[in-house]
């Protein structure tokens, strides 16, 4: 590990090895950022952040177990109120940026986004800003001003809890029970639950009508 004393302290928190590699490569080309440490869970992450204190956290929204990534950054906000939280996912910012933002993240930034995306967004947190693309923002000032005036397919998945939206958009990608359940590191009964919660909410009355509702609603999110 290099010896940079001032730099920022960051920690890594994604299920993939090969992602935190390719993230902490990006990150430690910047002379002022060093990556203290690394976790594929949640609850790895807050043992990690605990022992190595750092000054920012990068977190996907998925993880395997039963804490999603905005488990984790909630977690941080309340027990390490010190640390900022950077929300880095595969999902469209459209689906999950305004929760990420509730939850206490500071910034919300998809892996599409190039590497000097993924800089500006640290630096802008650093700088005690929230970072979000300005499609993102000019949405959620409209909503402040506006509110929905509809009950939208975006609208209507709000009741969701953020791993039920997860699911249900995983759902909605095509993915069985199954393969929910070995993505998330979840049992199937547990998915299985998860899917009558889901059901339940949206007033749907069988599992073919929960496919066919997720497929719309994935299909009006892109």
């Amino acid at each position: 590990m290099k010896n940079r004393k001032n730099a920022v302290r960051i920690v890594i928190v994604d299920d993939h090895p090969i992602v935190r590699q390719g993230l902490k490569k990006v990150i430690e080309k910047e002379r002022d950022m060093l990556v203290c440490g690394e976790a594929g869970t949640a609850n790895e992450a807050v043992s990690v952040i605990a022992r190595e204190k750092p000054d920012i956290v990068v977190a996907d929204i998925s993880l395997d177990g039963e804490a999603s990534g905005l488990d984790l950054v909630r977690a941080i906000t309340e027990r390490f109120p010190e640390v900022s939280s950077l929300v880095l996912s595969m999902h469209d910012e459209s689906v999950y940026a305004e929760r990420a933002i509730r939850a206490g993240a500071r910034g919300y930034i998809t892996k599409n986004d190039g590497p000097s995306n993924i800089v500006h967004a640290l630096q802008s947190v650093l700088k005690g800003e929230i970072y979000l693309s300005g499609t993102m923002s000019a949405r959620l000032i409209s909503k402040l001003f506006h509110g929905n005036q509809s009950e939208t397919p975006r609208s209507i998945v709000e009741t969701l809890t953020d791993r039920e939206l997860e699911i249900f958009q995983l759902i909605g990608n095509g993915f069985s029970t199954g393969e929910i359940a070995r993505r998330l590191n979840l049992s199937p009964h547990t998915i299985e639950t998860h899917r009558k919660n889901i059901k339940d909410k949206l007033g749907l009355s069988s599992g073919s009508e929960l496919n066919k509702q997720a497929i719309q609603w994935v299909l009006s999110s892109r």
